[in-house]
């Protein structure tokens, strides 16, 4: 198995790091991490501050190479494999980038389950994160390990060339662009539009043509892709799915490790959490202002407007669980820590309120 995380040299390091001569050339391990985006992406902040976290707090003995689009790998599947193989030792990928390998993932892609930004961010702090780490070592064997869940883009909201969504009612007649997978397929049709697999590079001139009238996108997305220019001018904030990131890393290499750099880096993936949570609410404010400035229609539905949402969207979860290897397992997971975490938050506003 060709290993990337290895003793290098000590003049290779010098070259391999700025924080190289805090160790007087001593670095001991190189990361190879590698995501398959570009430079302007919530995944490209997020591993700035993991590089400069881990390199200066392990003194220059862990050094990280950061590989942004597709250098390394092209796709979910081929990145996975090297990180399997030890070829790449981090990498990023959505849930629907590692279902083929892990479908329980797709949890974070189940609607309505978490409210907002506090919850899904308790969540994907604690023991939930965890059990997802258990179940994909063993499903991997031991050779991918979950080190984190950040976030990629904010939420997931409907979008459409033709009109306000208020309703399920609404979604009649429309065409809503999803990926080639089974659940967000699914969760189109429960509400009532007809699901159209389109590639996302095919987007724009898909919206343009009336192949497809809407997607379900963050906002940043929207706005990167410029789909307003193309008619994507409705937008209902209903925040039907947190956009989770998936950090894997070789679990083999991981455990080459000494514990204090193992420690540092399970610290590095923290702050890497924490960068990718805030980086999309900092990148959606001028995003929102710009789909608005563009003549955009944002709407956002009423608690009670929601929940018809919720409600018609609800079978989705019974398919998850009949369909999905290891879906009762974690979607139970996820609807305990959901409720654990809305019971502190509940606490906390008792005590922040008053």
């Amino acid at each position: 198995m060709l290993k990337t995380l290895t003793k290098v040299a000590a003049t290779a390091a010098l070259l391999a790091t700025p924080f190289a001569a805090w160790a007087d050339g001593h670095q001991e391990f190189t990361i190879r991490a590698t995501a398959n985006s570009n430079e302007n992406d919530e995944d490209y902040d997020g591993l700035v501050v993991f590089k400069n976290y881990v390199e200066s707090a392990s003194n220059g003995r862990i050094g990280v190479e950061l590989f942004i689009g597709t250098q390394l790998c092209g796709n979910g599947a081929e990145c996975l494999e090297g990180v399997a193989e030890g070829t790449i030792d981090v990498y990023i990928s959505t849930s629907g980038g590692a279902a083929g390998i892990f479908p329980y993932v797709q949890v974070l892609d189940l609607p309505y389950l978490m409210a907002d930004d506090r919850v899904a961010e308790a969540v994907l702090t604690g023991d939930f994160t965890r059990k997802m780490r258990d179940m994909a070592l063993e499903t991997s064997d031991g050779a991918i390990r979950l080190m984190t869940i950040g976030n990629t883009g904010g939420w997931r909201n409907f979008a459409n060339t033709q009109r306000r969504l208020a309703s399920p009612a609404d979604f009649e007649g429309l065409k809503i662009r999803t990926v080639v997978a089974d659940l967000p397929q699914i969760l189109v049709q429960e509400l009532g539009a007809s699901a159209t697999p389109i590639p996302w590079p095919e987007l724009f001139t898909s919206f343009q043509t009336g192949v497809v009238d809407g997607s379900k996108n963050g906002i940043t997305d929207i706005m990167g892709m410029k789909f307003p220019d193309a008619g994507l001018q409705y937008l209902t904030l209903d925040g039907h799915a947190y956009m989770g990131a998936l950090w894997w890393m070789s679990n083999e290499n991981f455990m080459a490790m000494p514990e204090d750099l193992r420690r540092v880096v399970v610290d590095g993936f923290s702050q890497l959490q924490q960068a990718t949570f805030a980086s999309p609410k900092r990148k959606s404010i001028q995003a929102y202002q710009d789909f608005v400035a563009g003549g955009g229609d944002l709407y956002v539905p009423t608690p009670e407007e929601k929940a018809t949402f919720a409600e018609a969207a609800a079978p989705v979860q019974d398919w998850f669980r009949s369909n999905v290897d290891g879906g009762d397992e974690i979607l139970d997971a996820l609807i305990e820590a959901v409720a654990e975490a809305e019971a502190e938050l509940a606490d906390d506003y008792a005590k922040d309120l008053n």
